[in-house]
């Protein structure tokens, strides 16, 4: 049976005891294994340096294909210590502040004991510099994305259209970063270990953030930005 499916059985909420395979049936192999908190669809590609992983994909929207249909705000009910790494793309300003604590709560309760978290997230002190030192206003267009034209306040309050689109209001940013500010949430957490960076092109801050020191093979493995 496939590993997502075994997943979507184990912790979908409509799973029963019955139903429910062992958890150690779906992490059987030594393939690292890197969970997909919030990234909508599995078409929408992760970083090149989980190739060869197992792929999971975890998100509250039912209709993006999702292995496991779940809150992230409630990792904590999964079994723990079962994922080499988290990756986290654009989904923590989705959550209120205090919501989000028990979202990196959940990751390092998922992870295991040497495992990471990459997260993006936008990087609002970028944002607001860019548009201090060109005079733009709110519904200018700060840069076109994959998928369209992106305002600043699509940054700042979420994607308008999609928001509209969906009538759902879990797309909507309820809170924002800066490369400080994320660190030291980051750390306050209770991850070991913490590099930040901005990426100025896309606006972005990418942290990655560990349960333990980082181990060479990861050091070598990532574009950990040095600070």
């Amino acid at each position: 049976m496939a590993l997502g499916r075994l997943l979507r059985q184990l912790w979908h909420p409509g799973a029963t005891a019955a139903e429910s395979p062992k958890p150690a049936a779906m992490f059987r192999d030594d393939t690292p294994c890197v969970l997909n908190v919030g990234g909508g669809s599995k078409q929408i590609p992760i970083p090149d340096h989980y190739n060869g992983w197992n792929h999971l994909l975890l998100d509250i929207d039912p209709g993006g294909g999702a292995d496991l249909i779940h809150d992230a705000r409630d990792l904590e009910v999964l079994d723990g210590e079962k994922f080499d790494a988290v990756y986290c793309s654009h989904n923590l300003e989705h959550y209120y502040r205090h919501e989000g604590a028990r979202v990196l709560r959940g990751f390092i309760h998922v992870l295991k004991p040497n495992g990471f978290v990459e997260i993006r997230v936008p990087d609002l002190n970028c944002v607001m510099r860019r548009v201090v030192s060109t005079g733009m206003d709110i519904e200018d267009v700060l840069y076109e994305g994959p998928s369209g034209p992106i305002t600043v306040c699509d940054v700042i309050y979420g994607w308008g259209k999609v928001i509209e689109a969906s009538g759902v209001d879990f797309y909507a940013h309820k809170t924002g970063f800066t490369a400080a500010s994320l660190r030291a949430f980051l750390g306050q957490a209770g991850f070991a270990r913490v590099f930040v960076g901005e990426v100025e092109e896309t606006f972005e801050v990418q942290a990655f953030a560990f349960k333990m020191q980082p181990t060479e093979a990861q050091r070598a493995l990532l574009p950990i930005v040095v600070d």
